[in-house]
């Protein structure tokens, strides 16, 4: 099963919208599931989160606060999933 990644972000975040392009630039798309979520959606998530996107979680672990290269993503992700293969 693929790492789940999620994206905690707000219209109009230009760090945000940095986030994005690093994920999409690490060029593999086809390894993790991609979900971004509207902190302003649920009073919850932007009361937690409101000073702090983005956050990018993968498998529900916070794997980065507010900035990331497409490097640090990759990394990030391999070590995810070696990670995983090692539980079985």
């Amino acid at each position: 099963m693929k790492p789940h990644v999620i994206i905690y972000s707000r219209p109009g975040c230009h760090l945000c919208e940095d986030a994005k392009a690093a994920i999409k630039s690490a060029g593999c798309d086809d390894q993790f599931t991609l979900e971004e979520i509207n902190i302003e959606s649920d009073s919850e998530l932007l009361t937690k989160y409101k000073y702090d996107i983005p956050v990018i979680t993968i498998d529900g672990l916070e794997a980065f606060l507010h900035r990331l290269t497409p490097q640090e993503f990759k990394q990030k992700l391999s070590a995810t999933k070696r990670h995983k293969s090692h539980k079985r």
